[in-house]
């Protein structure tokens, strides 16, 4: 069944990009939907009854080198069944949706229709890319996933390559992530170099004894745990769009819809805080490089929503406020709470792809007009889709019954991963970072529902009057999508963020004092260090098993239980900080409309920087483009065409000729010329054998 659920998406996608020809292009749409159906149902079962043991199913022997040794395996447990669901059923609802949103697309010619069978093989390749990713056993099987989501993401966002925008912004989020994966790369070079292996159940069996072995990087010694769990998170950070590798997430909008749900809000997105969490007994064992995690996306978040409250739009909105949930994820795990990390993961996902399919919806009414400055008055025309929208900003915004586990999807993994917060950093910047950031996505989030779907309509007429409802393959979705905004949270609290024994049952983890036992890992770190002063010692560095569970809580990492006992006053933070974002907003775009043009012009400065995301591209732009053009500009006009054309030309229309007219005058044409060269050459022959065979 797992072998089917993985592989199923790879058939589509050959099927539908080599074999369109022979099955119809609608054949093509209608089989790829129909895998990722079949992966999406198979998937449910897997997650619903598969226990919380790990389970490893080999598919083949794959690299054999030196001591390096991997199959390509599935490796089965809670994280892998959690990613499995949200994996394939964001995919197959994308698929659908994809139907009626391409149906008739204004982005290519008129009865040039091939190109919806490869839209729908690389959103198939990439759903394989992603499942690859999340099922893998090791290392190097995840890279390869990992990149293999790169380049989909690439063939996806540039998608639309008569746009020149397309493709500079695919060409942008293929560069940045390049970066971030190179220390993800380094990341897997240490652990291999030190450990042995790439296979993860070592690597975590080594976990304890790395905190105690010394790692000599950039020219100094450090903590090899620290080290590589940073390595780590700098390629979780390049895909996940975290601040500094933020930058090729809104420019990813270029793609169409379909691309920026499935991409942006479920899958790629998400797989570093996977990564992050999947590496949860390393991370355990590196605080200082958790702490950098937790300030990182604390301000992530709170960056991304001050953006978002200025982006005109629709879709812009959208991925900043993903960008700004991904750092919320960050935070949960840099704390130690890996379970509500992947609860506001698991969540997130239903109602941030239903505010991109919805945002769709209303781009499909208003003839791929995408300013909201130009919407005003839609929930009549379009009211299914209004109402999913509604219910995606409920979720969102985090609405429910403060101190209860009564509310939409996000308004239980958003306050359990800000009371986590809270009792992992006592109170401290990413807790006020994360507040903030929940007030902000309020104001924008019913920003964007009071602009597009309330007042007068605005913006070009003859739009506002032919608008329309979207057909029903793009409805069903969206009423699916809504059940898990509204139910997800409260079906599985108890179960990511309940007591302790629900979350252990959940996850597989055993009691501490079982876990100590079993892995030999307990205050004294059974496990020696390494001794890396020797170069044969350097892959003896644990002898432990590895510990159970899907996920690894050190017996000292009590933030769980702390969280739960949070002051009242912290629980209902968000939910206070909520309803001041609802109410601003309301007073600002229905109450009194005029005011945020003239607090934009009273603030011209804070309103640029907002508007112009923090001058980042302008800053990457000076630091690292422009020099790199100044560099090759250098090497084009000195090195190419003057050292190299030069030397050519050198060669061929001067040294050439000379000795070519040099040769020319020793052809005389005399024969007493000749024989006289003769002579000297034998006799300097002649002389040359006499003293070299003397010399013996």
């Amino acid at each position: 069944m797992e072998t089917i659920i993985l592989f199923a998406p790879l058939v589509g996608s050959l099927i539908a990009g080599f074999g369109w020809r022979f099955v119809s292009i609608r054949g093509a749409q209608w089989i790829t939907t129909g895998l990722l159906f079949l992966a999406c149902a198979l998937s449910w079962v897997v997650f619903l009854t598969h226990g919380p043991e790990t389970q490893h199913i080999t598919i083949m022997r794959w690299i054999e080198s030196g001591s390096l040794s991997t199959d390509w395996a599935i490796r089965l447990d809670r994280l892998t069944s959690i990613m499995l669901i949200v994996v394939t059923t964001v995919s197959a609802l994308v698929h659908l949706y994809s139907f009626g949103y391409m149906a008739h697309d204004e982005n290519f010619k008129e009865g040039e229709e091939s190109y919806r069978a490869r839209f729908f093989a690389y959103l198939s390749f990439f759903t394989f890319a992603m499942l690859m990713l999340v099922t893998s056993d090791n290392l190097v099987q995840m890279f390869f996933g990992w990149e293999g989501v790169g380049v989909a993401s690439y063939l996806l966002i540039g998608f639309y390559y008569r746009k020149p925008s397309a493709n500079i912004a695919a060409m942008k989020a293929f560069v940045v992530n390049r970066v971030g994966d190179f220390g993800f790369a380094l990341g897997i070079f240490a652990l291999f170099y030190l450990t042995d292996s790439i296979n993860f159940d070592d690597i975590f069996a080594a976990s304890a004894g790395l905190a105690d072995t010394q790692l000599t990087f950039l020219w100094r010694e450090w903590t090899a745990s620290e080290v590589i769990a940073v390595l780590l998170f700098i390629g979780a950070m390049g895909k996940s769009a975290q601040l500094l590798l933020h930058t090729w997430l809104p420019d990813a909008m270029e793609g169409p819809t379909p691309v920026s749900a499935l991409i942006h809000a479920a899958t790629m997105v998400t797989a570093g805080v996977f990564l992050v969490c999947r590496m949860s007994p390393l991370m355990e064992y590196a605080p200082n490089a958790m702490a950098f995690v937790t300030v990182l996306g604390a301000t992530t978040a709170f960056f991304a929503a001050t953006v978002g409250l200025v982006q005109n739009d629709i879709k812009r909105v959208i991925a900043y406020s993903t960008c700004s949930q991904l750092g919320y994820m960050f935070v949960a795990a840099g704390v130690g709470v890996y379970s509500v990390a992947m609860f506001h993961l698991f969540t997130h996902a239903f109602f941030k792809a239903m505010l991109f399919l919805g945002a769709g919806s209303v781009i499909h009414a208003m003839h791929h007009e995408q300013d909201m400055r130009n919407y005003g008055g839609l929930r009549k025309k379009i009211p299914l889709t209004f109402w999913a929208m509604m219910i995606g900003t409920l979720a969102i915004t985090g609405v429910g019954i403060p101190l209860t586990h009564f509310g939409f999807a996000g308004f239980l993994s958003k306050d359990a991963v800000i009371e986590s917060a809270w009792a992992g950093t006592a109170g401290g910047y990413a807790f006020w970072m994360l507040v903030i950031a929940a007030l902000f996505t309020s104001f924008y989030s019913w920003r964007l529902i009071f602009m597009t779907f309330y007042g007068k309509p605005r913006g070009d007429k003859h739009a506002h009057e032919h608008a329309h409802e979207s057909p029903t393959v793009m409805l069903i979705p969206l009423g699916v999508l809504s059940l898990g905004a509204i139910f997800s949270g409260m079906v599985w609290y108890n179960s990511f963020f309940g007591d302790h024994n629900s979350v252990n049952k959940f996850f597989g983890i055993p009691a501490h004092h079982e876990e100590m036992a079993d892995a030999g890992h307990g205050d004294d770190h059974a496990a020696p260090a390494a001794d890396h002063g020797a170069a044969d010692d350097h892959g003896a560095a644990v002898a432990h098993a590895a510990p159970q569970g899907a996920i690894f809580i050190h017996p000292d990492n009590h933030v769980m239980d702390e969280a739960h006992h949070a002051p009242t006053w912290v629980k209902i933070s968000p939910f206070i900080a909520m309803l001041i974002g609802l109410g601003t907003a309301y007073l600002f775009y229905i109450v009194n409309p005029s005011l945020p043009v003239r607090l934009a012009q009273q603030q011209q400065p804070l309103y640029q920087f907002l508007l112009n995301k923090w001058y980042f591209d302008e800053i990457y732009d000076f630091l690292f483009v422009q020099p790199s053009k100044a560099i090759g500009r250098f090497f084009w006009k000195r090195g190419d065409t003057n050292v190299i054309d030069g030397s050519i030309n050198g060669v061929a229309m001067g040294i050439v000729p000379f000795f070519t007219k040099l040769a020319g005058r020793a052809q005389s044409g005399y024969i007493f010329t000749y024989a006289f060269a003769m002579v000297i050459g034998i006799a300097v022959f002649i002389t040359w054998m006499t003293l070299s065979g003397g010399a013996h």
